[in-house]
């Protein structure tokens, strides 16, 4: 009589194993997190800055300080 729920916890224990491992399995690697869609491998911290000024984001003077801790 005790070995019935035991039984169904272990059968339910490894139908949500073998669940677990078909999603990692079928989803592939895990990488951790994405970096920003909008976000170009290649773009350097000075073109971003300057589109952040073009767009009006910052003003001259944040500009300037910025690019000269930029070292340009």
């Amino acid at each position: 009589m005790i070995f019935g729920p035991l039984f169904m916890i272990l059968v339910l224990a490894v139908v949500i194993a073998l669940a677990a491992f078909l999603v990692r399995w079928i989803g592939g690697p895990w990488h951790g997190t994405q970096p920003p869609h909008n976000v170009q491998p290649g773009r350097m911290p000075l073109d971003i800055l300057k589109e952040r000024y073009a767009r009006g984001e910052i003003d001259k003077g944040e500009f300037e300080e910025r690019r000269r801790v930029l070292g340009d």
